[in-house]
């Protein structure tokens, strides 16, 4: 028997619970919900442009999804991989069933950077609301490894996994992300 069958749910890994709930734990399952509803609801907010009932409802179908496939957990998997995985997948799909991004993604690589109007000097609320404007205007693909890596702070490897792309092709998106980024915000640096 493991130790961890006789600690708390709060105490446990996110890997743990999973085992426990892929073994018919409703409270394990429970908490993993308490740990990653909120993270998730706030993912698919940002990629979704707001819409904050499409969030909550991929946000549930990520759970529906994983709670119908929990017996297929398999042992020493990251959980936080696999949820993103599922939400990047979904994603994925309203893109591609809007059809914007299917054209993109051919020519990703070779699209020149563009520059957004921006004021030259600003407060740190419209930095803040100008960022954000940047963040929405990136291609999907760029926004979503975005915040995959810096507001959901997965590694590389990690996205690399949820995205299947290999790894250096991840690092070269983000640079180009960040690139973007900076051109867009150059206007903010102090002087």
């Amino acid at each position: 028997m493991s130790i961890f069958l006789f600690k708390s749910n709060r105490q446990l890994s996110d890997e743990q619970l999973m085992l426990r709930a892929s073994r018919g734990s409703e409270s394990a399952f429970e908490e993993l919900y308490r740990r990653y509803a909120r993270r998730l609801q706030g993912f698919f907010f940002r990629q979704l442009g707001g819409d904050e009932l499409t969030s909550a409802d991929f946000t549930h179908d990520v759970f529906l999804r994983v709670y119908e496939a929990r017996d297929r957990y398999a042992e020493g998997s990251n959980v936080a991989t696999w949820f993103f995985s599922i939400a990047y997948n979904l994603c994925k799909n309203l893109y591609r069933h809007n059809d914007h991004v299917t054209a993109y993604l051919a020519t990703l690589d070779d699209e020149p950077l563009s520059e957004a109007d921006v004021e030259v000097r600003i407060d740190q609320e419209r930095l803040h609301e100008a960022l954000h404007a940047v963040l929405q205007s990136l291609p999907p693909p760029l926004h979503l490894i975005f915040s995959l890596r810096y507001e959901e702070e997965l590694t590389v490897p990690q996205i690399a996994q949820i995205e299947h792309l290999p790894e250096g092709t991840v690092k070269s998106r983000l640079h180009k992300t960040m690139t973007i980024i900076r051109k867009n915000l150059q206007q903010y640096d102090n002087p």
